[in-house]
């Protein structure tokens, strides 16, 4: 019966998949659409009772939400107000300066990089996509390079460094020390990055698109080399400060750092709730929301700032809800038990003792979409296995973090947090924008993790 159930489950996993990517790009149906038919198909095809596959097609789509989708619209209202202000122009300007022309790219990896070491990857980039399109308009440099690069930077980090969520639930599970994994995670996350930073010039060359001038959208002209003769050496005394600019993104980072450092500090005091509440992800960033509107809307009406927040708005309901089709696919394959089943039976074959909590991240997350869901899942079945094995604790961690980046697509809301952001609509574009990124990501995660166990 187990072999009949476990048979079952692969094909609603075939089934499901297969259907979903041909609803999207072979037909008229719109991908939310598309998201919720392939949940429900692979759910039933796979043997779930109806009333489970409903049950976690609204789990998984509120559950995605719950995390992201107040911040996608907080944020899509500040990214309005920085475009409306010159906020967004002078933090390009600042950008350009400080870190050298040519170089915008490794500026913002840089910055993701550092930023999701606190931060969660989707509210990362959501604060921080303005930067994209700011530094774009003012250069002519492909979004799509910058994008990925901002969104490489902070992938890695959250999935490698400590204190996120997955990389410190998998160092507990193998019993290592964090702050090994930090180390370690630091020194594996700047290959993959710089591998992220060339890609992403390649294929934003491919794919050149820079924001339309009315700021409305997006323009595909012919590929141009950058150009810095726009940005004014002066300044713009008509632009806010660099303090007044910064300060919208500068406040949640700064909130939600204090919050994890305390969290992981485990200090108590009566003072712990309320930088619990203010360093929640959907509290700091309307603080941000509010900072920008008082900082920055200042020479508008009240009917005008309001006006330009209801225009992200409006870009912002079709990122929630795809986002949440994601998640609600996600939840699916999660709770329909395909990935657990393939995950055991790999764990008893004969591949090298490293390369099990990778092969098994690899696959659960390729099966249901979430890098934290694959890399714990991944720990908890091959932790007591390694354990009788010689095999360095801290690289089956890494193997297992690692194996969690694989090929990023339709089931991972950040893949649609990334591309929808970026105005990618295309799935063929949005493939190579981003699952071919996480996958380049994933393969040199690979040779590093088989070189350092190599060596160690």
């Amino acid at each position: 019966m187990v072999g009949v159930a476990g048979n079952q489950m692969i094909a609603g996993l075939v089934v499901g998949i297969s259907l979903l990517i041909i609803l999207i790009l072979k037909t008229k149906i719109h991908t939310f659409l598309a998201l919720i038919i392939a949940a429900a198909t692979t759910g039933i095809i796979g043997g779930m009772p109806p009333n489970a596959v409903l049950d976690a097609i609204s789990k998984g789509f509120g559950g995605t939400l719950s995390s992201i989708g107040i911040i996608i619209g907080f944020g899509v209202m500040m990214g309005e107000i920085f475009e409306a202000s010159g906020a967004a122009e002078r933090m390009a300007q600042t950008f350009i300066k400080k870190l050298g022309k040519g170089r915008e790219e490794i500026a913002l990896a840089i910055t993701g990089f550092l930023v999701s070491i606190p931060i969660f990857c989707d509210s990362g980039f959501v604060i921080l996509a303005p930067l994209t399109k700011a530094i774009s308009k003012k250069t002519k440099k492909s979004t799509v390079t910058l994008g990925i690069s901002l969104a490489a930077g902070l992938v890695i980090t959250h999935s490698l460094v400590p204190p996120t969520p997955g990389p410190v639930g998998v160092a507990g599970l193998f019993g290592v020390n964090v702050g090994s994994l930090i180390l370690w995670g630091i020194v594996m996350a700047i290959p993959m990055t710089t591998a992220a930073i060339i890609y992403a010039k390649y294929i934003g060359k491919k794919i050149y698109q820079i924001p339309s001038e009315d700021g409305e959208g997006w323009e595909r002209p012919q590929y141009q080399e950058p150009v810095y003769d726009l940005i004014d050496s002066e300044g713009d005394d008509n632009l806010p400060s660099v303090f007044r600019a910064f300060a919208p993104i500068a406040v949640p980072i700064i909130l939600i750092l204090i919050n994890t450092i305390t969290a992981a500090m485990k200090l108590e005091g009566s003072f712990m709730p309320a930088i619990g509440f203010l360093g929640s992800p959907v509290i700091a960033v309307g603080i941000g929301l509010i900072v920008a509107i008082y900082a920055l809307a200042g020479k508008y009406t009240r009917e005008e700032t309001i006006e330009h927040m209801e225009r992200g708005i409006k870009s912002a309901g079709i990122i929630i809800l795809v986002t949440g089709g994601g998640g609600a696919l996600g939840m699916v394959l999660r709770d329909s038990g395909a990935g657990d089943y393939i995950a055991n039976i790999i764990a008893q074959t004969s591949i090298p003792p490293i390369l099990l909590p990778f092969v098994i991240a690899s696959i659960v997350r390729l099966i249901q979409g979430s890098g934290t869901v694959a890399m714990i899942t991944a720990a908890s079945i091959t932790a007591p296995i390694i354990a009788n094995l010689n095999v360095n604790p801290i690289f089956a961690v890494l193997a297992a973090c690692t194996g969690s980046l694989v090929y990023s697509y339709f089931n991972d809301s950040y893949f649609w947090v990334v591309n929808r952001m970026l105005g990618i609509k295309d799935a063929k574009e949005q493939m190579q924008v981003w699952s071919v990124t996480t996958t380049i990501i994933w393969a040199v995660g690979l040779v590093e993790l088989l070189i350092l166990s190599a060596i160690f």
